[in-house]
């Protein structure tokens, strides 16, 4: 007996699998609603101090995690993981927030996940990775929809929100080769490094709250439910729901499951916040979605 037919018969193995894929609905719906809490707290707080509040409670929910599961955590490296952390936590959460003050929930999420379209040239220019295929396609697609998004030939007030939510993307796709670069020369567990380049982005972000002036928070319920949420649901459990996936599931199949996470953001801000949007900005949306599906079946089919 091979070793696909013993898995193909080990029932162990299929109920895991089947919850592999329970478990990253859950987190695309975690995570993809978080858009929706991120854009209606900024009604009762400013964007720097719920970015600092809720990274800082985020690494503290992920270091009891840690602690919880009794994993090591002890990490090396650790100006590269500062710099990490104040990339993809401090920068990246900032300019989410400041782009959700004036932009929709939906179209935020759309263009902030045009992260593996700037990651494809960074990696070429920082690691020689040569852009190869349909990797083509799907740079020539995103940035198609990128233009039908932006509408460039028109004046309109959101394009500042806009490019802000492009730059966190490319932020995102910075702190991608850092930890690429990281992991290269110094192999760790993806859970102690996500949880403290977090802890040093919020204390980026603690800083960067105290030195910006503010409006005074409103400490109403939804203030404290959109904490407790990204603590706890959008980071803690959603963290462990990732890496359960990975377990369980190949890295391209979890990787192409993460697309549902910008769809449940559009469908929610459409649903929740009423944001339709235009003919040209859905065909852009459905042409990112397109270029991230034809990444993702890329990867898949690299790593087989």
């Amino acid at each position: 007996m091979n070793a696909e037919t013993a898995v193909e018969r080990d029932p162990a193995i299929r109920r895991n699998e089947r919850l592999a894929l329970l478990a990253l609905a859950c987190m695309a719906l975690v995570w993809g609603y978080n858009w929706v809490v991120m854009k209606q707290v900024l009604a009762y707080v400013g964007p720097f101090d719920f970015a600092a509040l809720r990274t800082l409670f985020g690494a503290a929910a992920l270091l009891l995690v840690l602690k919880v599961l009794r994993r090591p955590m002890r990490i090396r490296a650790w100006p590269r993981v500062a710099l990490l952390g104040v990339l993809q936590t401090g920068v990246f959460s900032a300019l989410i927030q400041l782009a959700l003050l004036q932009g929709g929930a939906g179209k935020t999420s759309i263009l902030v996940y045009t992260m593996p379209f700037w990651v494809i040239p960074l990696a070429w220019v920082a690691f020689g990775e040569r852009i190869r295929g349909v990797q083509w396609l799907a740079l020539a697609l995103a940035a198609t929809g990128l233009v039908l998004i932006l509408e460039p030939w028109n004046q309109h007030s959101g394009i500042v929100s806009e490019v802000l939510a492009i730059a966190s993307g490319l932020c995102w796709a910075l702190s991608t080769l850092v930890a690429k670069w990281i992991k290269r020369d110094y192999p760790m567990d993806a859970l102690p490094l996500t949880a403290w380049q977090m802890l040093f982005g919020a204390l980026a972000l603690c800083i960067a709250a105290w030195m910006v002036p503010e409006r005074p928070i409103e400490p109403m319920p939804y203030f404290y439910g959109a904490l407790v949420y990204n603590a706890i649901m959008a980071t803690a459990l959603a963290w462990f729901l990732w890496l359960f996936a990975l377990q369980h599931l190949s890295a391209g199949m979890a990787g192409l499951s993460s697309l549902g996470v910008p769809v449940v953001g559009v469908l929610s801000g459409w649903l929740e916040l009423g944001e339709i949007p235009g003919g040209l900005e859905l065909t852009g949306m459905i042409l990112i979605g397109v270029a991230l599906m034809v990444i993702s079946v890329r990867s898949m089919g690299a790593r087989k």
